[in-house]
């Protein structure tokens, strides 16, 4: 198993980088996460997965371990492939990601492209425990903020709002600020309609 790669940067592009590494140029798939943090010096560290499969090896790249934990935590879940966990990866960052699984937040998992409500279900299913687990959450604080999560959007839809169209906001704002009272939600959502 390739770990990491350090070497020097040859070519950068939103999905991919080439890292030369003694002589040899390794081509690295990498999420629009990992890309935004990468520096334009020429000394790169990206940690690596590779997946072999009967037809290809391929190496993903990131900048971070814990990036790359959530990629493969991801990735053993039952209808997420490399392609669509890069994918989420690259709409969201890692920790939304964690505190949309801690949280059961199934519509920002969903808003990702190529994920359906069965699959943003069966990732939050799969992974909660996990993530409460590894990155010691709070299984009560969790709960507690999907329920103002719950409270906002009821009230909205009884002022009148559209659910589908302040779900997204109403979740961008709680991962954003975690500990927002259902008040604050409300009027955040309302500002930004």
């Amino acid at each position: 198993m390739i770990t990491h790669v350090k070497g020097r940067l040859v070519e950068k592009a939103p999905t991919s980088v080439i890292i030369e590494c003694n002589g040899i140029g390794y081509l690295i798939n990498i999420s629009l996460h990992t890309f935004s943090q990468i520096p334009d010096n020429e000394n790169l560290k990206l940690f690596t997965h590779l997946q072999i499969k009967e037809d290809s090896h391929t190496l993903y790249g990131f900048f971070t371990i814990k990036e790359r934990e959530i990629f493969r935590l991801l990735i053993s879940v039952n209808g997420i492939g490399s392609s669509i966990a890069r994918t989420m990866l690259s709409s969201i960052s890692p920790d939304q990601i964690i505190e949309a699984i801690s949280r059961e937040n199934v519509s920002l998992i969903q808003s990702v492209k190529g994920i359906g409500s069965k699959t943003a279900q069966r990732v939050i299913i799969d992974l909660r425990d996990k993530i409460l687990k590894v990155y010691d959450l709070d299984e009560g604080f969790a709960s507690v903020n999907n329920t103002n999560r719950e409270e906002a959007l009821s009230a909205l839809e009884v002022l009148g709002i559209n659910k589908k169209s302040s779900e997204r906001l109403v979740d961008k704002i709680v991962v954003e600020t975690p500990d927002i009272s259902v008040e604050s939600i409300i009027k955040e959502t309302l500002k930004n309609l």
